[in-house]
């Protein structure tokens, strides 16, 4: 299927690697021209080489922490006038609430429920100005199956911009301009590993053994892959997707047990 939007501009953060990364790599594959950030120079470089021989895209690379208002300047100097923005940012550490101080909460804040409002604040008006915006987050899922203890930090923050989010997709809908969130279970990223480590220390249990664990309590057998992942972001940004908005979709084998 032509998604239908071959030519247009995205921003998309956090891509050097993970699901960031199978976000960007997909929507290159659509045509789009992709500007992605990350931290790490060398990692983030090597994504964007990637990116351009696989697609033949123009891929701008922004080294930064998009969760500062430095990294933020300098991506949106880049793409000023994104016509899709896929937000993404690395979670808090895992642990004990107990254990957390204010700034702890206020860092988690910051990143996972600041910086994406301050980069719809941002674009939203040049998307509305031109009919078309596809803004995509990426949360967790979490926020809407909160089982895992010691993701407090990172849950407790993207609830916050869950709810933002569900209040302005419905006052930008009318521009063409969709607002959706992304919730991932287990993919196969750095962060899941990092996640898994910590539950198999707590369990004295292996990593091995962790993660066999995690697949085996998945309906559909298995840790995701984040190309499947990317595949879905790319859906919601084209221009099929216009009458999606304000949704949480849960990409995760089947394991939230709900119905709604």
């Amino acid at each position: 299927m032509d998604m239908g939007i071959a030519g247009r501009r995205a921003l998309v953060c956090a891509a050097s690697k993970g699901l960031g990364k199978a976000c960007a790599l997909a929507l290159a594959r659509e045509g789009v021209h992709v500007t992605i950030t990350a931290r790490g120079s060398q990692a983030l470089e090597a994504t964007a080489e990637e990116i351009r021989r696989a697609t033949g895209v123009t891929v701008t690379a922004v080294a930064g922490d998009i969760t500062t208002e430095e990294g933020r300047a300098a991506a949106l100097a880049a793409c000023p006038d994104p016509d899709i923005l896929v937000n993404n940012a690395g979670g808090p550490p895992p642990g004990d609430f107990r254990d957390w101080d204010r700034d702890d909460w206020l860092k988690a804040i910051d990143a996972n429920m600041l910086t994406p409002i301050f980069l719809i604040k941002a674009t939203v008006d040049g998307m509305i100005a031109r009919n078309f915006g596809r803004i995509v987050t990426i949360t967790s899922g979490q926020v809407k199956a909160p089982n895992i203890p010691t993701l407090g930090l990172s849950t407790g923050a993207r609830s916050g911009y869950t709810g933002f989010s569900a209040v302005v997709a419905r006052q930008v809908a009318k521009h063409n301009v969709t607002i959706n969130n992304l919730l991932p279970g287990a993919f196969a990223t750095d962060r899941l590993n990092a996640t898994l480590a910590s539950a198999a220390k707590a369990a004295g249990r292996t990593v091995e053994e962790e993660v066999a664990r995690r697949a085996a309590a998945t309906p559909a057998g298995r840790i995701g892959d984040p190309d499947e992942f990317g595949a879905m972001c790319a859906f919601l940004c084209s221009a099929q997707a216009g009458f999606v908005t304000g949704q949480n979709i849960m990409l995760d084998g089947g394991a939230y047990p709900g119905v709604f």
